[in-house]
């Protein structure tokens, strides 16, 4: 069962290697001589914004590195569109460590790329590089400048917040519809400021644009997932040399139930995945041992616990029906009613040893079909089963075939 196992594990992994890429997708490039080409760009759906893509001219054609410098701006056709500026961009952080008593933003000038969230009369972009998440605008003119917000400290343990881009918008987005408090209570999020670019755009009559489309994204799977496992588990006693019980490979089938949540950004390939599952094994052996009188000691087994693996998934996207996956887990584990039996040939009790898990990791590899189906190999690291009994040793290994359907 392991060799099969691990055959259809290196297949899945040879797999990934060959076929698993990002998709190039129908979009732009402009050049630095204002020169548009029609191509197609990798869309990575870019969680932070970025400094450098790959596009190619045509399928099959080869793939053309770009960045900054040789590109004023670039888009995939409904999704994203990235302008270069020249911009004032305040770098303050919200890291304490680094967090200064200094309110006013300092500004530093810089060659950036910018998301466009918006284009209208009143447009809305955005600069995130994961530490440092700024939104700028336009209103009517060339000038692109950032909304001001900062956070800084009053003293040494408080903290306070200047919010001037509500001041910003309040003298630059007036507008009939759009009351005072609106301004006051706006927050510096991308849904709070779209929504008032919107209003604004539409309480002047100026036809404005969403560049990126809003696709209703699955962002939560519930799969029912049962499986086959191949477990051995062996103990030992690490005072009384001799004394050790190898119980041997056993099979069982168990049952789990997997949440699954998507994180909204690289095109939904990473996911958070919380799995409960139900799972046993039994097992009985007898050893010679001079240390006992009756020379042989019987030892049985009866595990049972929940397993709670907790972990990251990334998907590898093959085609829109199917697509292999690769995940990590922390496995926390509850036993429940479990005992391990060590008794002498005349069945007296030698040892009755408290069963208490510890911790200790997962790794699969499988696919998933038609975003219903999926099966998956799982191997799981060794870990303990004894933690309340020191003078005892023990190592519960599993590896597992599972097969899944998505029912949410």
């Amino acid at each position: 069962m392991k060799k099969q196992i691990l055959f259809i594990a290196l297949t899945l992994l040879f797999t990934i290697k060959n076929y698993s890429q990002i998709a190039f997708e129908k979009g732009y490039i402009i050049s630095e001589n204002n020169q548009k080409t029609e191509c197609l760009i990798e869309n990575i759906d870019w969680k932070n914004t970025p400094t450098n893509f790959r596009y190619r001219l045509s399928d099959g054609s080869p793939i053309i590195d770009a960045d900054i410098k040789t590109v004023k701006e670039f888009g995939v056709s409904g999704r994203n569109k990235f302008i270069r500026s020249i911009v004032n961009i305040d770098r303050s952080t919200k890291n304490l460590q680094n967090m200064t008593k200094d309110k006013n933003p300092i500004f530093r000038e810089e060659n950036l790329f910018l998301q466009v969230l918006m284009e209208g009369n009143a447009s809305l972009y955005l600069f995130d590089d994961g530490t440092v998440r700024r939104f700028f605008y336009k209103i009517n003119g060339p000038e692109i400048k950032q909304l001001v917000y900062k956070t800084y400290f009053v003293n040494d343990d408080q903290i306070a917040k200047n919010n001037y881009f509500r001041e910003q918008l309040y003298l630059d987005l007036k507008c009939d519809n759009i009351q005072q408090n609106e301004y006051e209570t706006l927050s510096y999020t991308k849904n709070a400021l779209m929504r008032i670019f919107t209003k604004y755009n539409k309480c002047v009559n100026s036809e404005f644009v969403d560049p990126e489309v809003k696709e209703n994204k699955d962002l939560f799977n519930l799969t029912l997932r049962p499986r086959y496992n191949n477990s051995s588990l062996s103990i030992d006693n690490s005072v009384f040399e001799g004394i050790g019980f190898d119980f041997g490979g056993k099979s069982s089938f168990s049952l789990g139930i997997e949440a699954e949540f998507i994180l909204p950004f690289n095109k939904n390939r990473w996911s958070i995945i919380v799995e409960p599952t139900y799972q046993y094994y039994k097992g009985e052996q007898t050893i010679q041992s001079s240390q006992v009188v009756g020379g042989t000691l019987t030892g049985k087994i009866d595990y049972k616990s929940i397993e709670l693996p907790i972990g990251v998934r990334r998907y590898f996207f093959i085609n829109k029906n199917i697509q292999i996956f690769a995940n990590g887990s922390l496995v926390v584990d509850f036993s429940n009613n479990s005992k391990v039996n060590i008794a002498r040939k005349d069945g007296s009790e030698l040892n009755k040893l408290e069963v208490k898990s510890g911790i200790n990791f997962g790794f699969g590899l499988g696919c998933k079909f038609l975003d219903k189906f999926s099966t998956e190999i799982r191997y799981q690291t060794p870990r303990g089963i004894l933690a309340d009994n020191p003078d005892w040793r023990s190592t519960y290994q599993t590896t597992s075939l599972i097969i899944g359907y998505s029912f949410f």
